[in-house]
Formats: C-alpha cells, structure tokens, sequence
C-alpha cells in the first residue's frame, strides 16, 4: 500500500468513525501503531483510565439526558478525567445545569464548559466538523515528529479542542499543525502537560534489535 493510500485511508476511517458519533470506534493499524480506537496500545493513560473515560461520558450522557430531556445537544468527551462539554444548549441556566450535573459523576476531576448558547446546530455543520477532525488527524498522522494517537480531537462549529497528556513541545506542534488545517476557525487546547521525563517513562521500550 503506497503511503498516499494509507494516509486517504486513515482519513476515511477517522471520518467514518466519528461521523457515526460511535462511543468507541475499532482500531485501524498503521505502521504498526493502532489509529482511531478509544483502548489502544500508545495510550497515555492507564488502562484503568481508559475505563474511568468511559463510564464518564455514558453516565454523563445519561444524567445530562434525565435532566435536560430534548432541549439542547451537548457532546461529553472525557480524557483522563478531564471532561471536555461541547455543543449547544438553549440557555445560560441549562448551560449551568450540564456543567453541575456533570460534575457529580463519579470520577470526575475537572470540568471544561465550552457549551454555547444557541440553536442546535445543523447536520450541514455536524458534518462539517467531522470532516475538520479528519483533516486534522491527518495531518497529525503525517507529522513525523508527533504521535498523533496521543491526542483526542474534537470539532464544533469550526472550533478544534485538543485534549492529552502531553509535553509543551507536543502541545504547541499539534496546535500550529492544527491552526494550519483548513476549515479551523479557532484552536482551544484543553491538555494535561507533563514533562519530557515523564513522557520517557510512558513510552514503550525499544524493540530489540536482532
């Protein structure tokens, strides 16, 4: 497969994957390393965090559901505990309201509120915003200095959050990869910097040569 090939094909199932709002898409392996999946090998958290994450957002969706019932569209993205709301609630009280709700669920150690009061969006803007994170796990893809799945990314009208457990210089590389992306209005960077230390010590041992 020629490498054009695999960066068309891993942006197609990037796309795929969140076009279909799945909670958990399958893994894609490229390179050897899995791209697109929520449990992965090259994952910076815990596995026990990866789990945490998991139930976060499904009890989130859930108590978000009973208490605002059909008003709003609100998406819940959790990274290592650290919950990321985005979309469109109807106003101020019930912006205020998800972001309380959420912080009960067990687990939760910070809250991002990025809702925005308004209409919900379009499909035409949904769809919109897929294709923007696609574009931008692609590029990320690309970069040879970046191990783009240690980044989640997460696109509402035009705006690109950036979530991970990160170094600083892995966090300004991905955000200039991301302002140069096309259809990115606007980057928020909602990541947890760790060292250069402590990102040694994450990544897997060398394969030994034979």
């Amino acid at each position: 497969m020629t490498y054009p090939t695999q960066r068309l094909m891993t942006l197609l199932a990037l796309t795929a994957c969140l076009g279909a709002s799945l909670t958990a898409c399958v893994p894609m392996v490229m390179g050897g390393a899995a791209v697109g999946g929520s449990l992965v090998a090259t994952d910076r958290r815990t596995s026990g965090a990866q789990l945490e994450d998991e139930g976060i957002e499904l009890r989130s969706a859930s108590r978000i559901r009973d208490n605002l019932g059909d008003r709003g569209h609100v998406n819940v993205t959790s990274y290592n505990r650290r919950v990321l709301l985005t979309g469109e609630v109807p106003s101020a009280q019930d912006r205020q309201l998800v972001e309380q709700v959420v912080s009960r669920v067990e687990n939760v150690q910070l809250v991002v509120n990025e809702l925005a009061v308004l209409g919900n969006a379009t499909l035409t803007q949904r769809s919109s915003d897929t294709l923007v994170t696609g574009r931008v796990k692609a590029a990320m893809v690309d970069a040879k200095d970046l191990f783009a799945n240690s980044f989640k990314v997460v696109t509402e009208r035009g705006t690109v959050y950036l979530m991970g457990r990160v170094t600083q210089r892995e966090a300004d590389r991905a955000t200039d990869i991301t302002r140069s992306t096309s259809g990115v209005q606007k980057v928020v960077r909602v990541f947890e910097i760790i060292s250069e230390d402590e990102l040694r010590n994450l990544l897997p041992p060398p394969a030994p040569k034979k």
